[in-house]
């Protein structure tokens, strides 16, 4: 994904709510998503945070993986609604 925040795409707000709830219960989630090259990763670790930085949301994971909400593929076999 590009880095910049002009080609962010904001994901769906109850889905945000669910990585938050997540994050709370300290769930451990499988995780797809695009890494930089567009490629399909898959990792399960624990959410610990879900932030913003310079209007781009993220998600910080317990192996130290950031992750750019917007390259999430699903969550828990969850798929990524295409809009808000």
């Amino acid at each position: 994904m590009d880095s910049t925040n002009n080609s962010y795409q904001p994901i769906d707000c109850n889905y945000y709510d669910r990585l938050e709830a997540w994050a709370t219960m300290r769930t451990v989630c499988t995780i797809l998503f695009r890494d930089d090259d567009g490629k399909e990763q898959e990792v399960l670790a624990r959410i610990e945070d879900v932030y913003a930085l310079n209007k781009v949301e993220y998600m910080r994971m317990d192996n130290g993986l950031v992750i750019r909400l917007d390259s999430l593929v699903a969550v828990n076999n969850i798929p990524l609604p295409d809009h808000c």
